[in-house]
């Protein structure tokens, strides 16, 4: 799980830094509703973030392959759904707009993992 915690801590600070983009600098280079695409993609990455670091705890108490995967289709769904928002708010470029869809269900999934570990694991 170091590598979830390694990741979760990369996933905090870019968040931090791509929401201050999008507050201060941004603005100035693309439409309004452009930024509100960039800042879903920060909310959705900053809650990721914490998400996977309470993961990594819970992956201390619950040693479970559904926490593991719970993390990993995480970190992947925010590649992607955050990701994307990213490259379609910075170029406006429509080619991106569909992997979003794919990073969301990757989140999703991985939530129901963390479901599926609750209802298997001894807690």
């Amino acid at each position: 799980m170091r590598i979830i915690l390694i990741l979760s801590a990369l996933y905090g600070a870019t968040g931090v830094l791509m929401g201050a983009f999008a507050a201060h600098g941004l603005k100035k280079l693309v439409s309004p509703a452009m930024v509100e695409v960039v800042d879903t993609g920060v909310r959705y990455q900053l809650i990721h973030a914490v998400a996977l670091l309470a993961l990594v705890a819970l992956a201390a108490r619950l040693p479970s392959p559904w926490v593991t995967a719970g993390a990993w289709l995480m970190v992947v769904g925010v590649l992607f759904f955050s990701g994307s928002l990213y490259l379609l708010g910075l170029t406006g470029i429509k080619f991106f707009g569909p992997i979003t869809p794919l990073g969301g269900l990757l989140l999703v999934l991985g939530w129901l993992s963390l479901l599926v570990a609750a209802l298997k694991e001894n807690l």
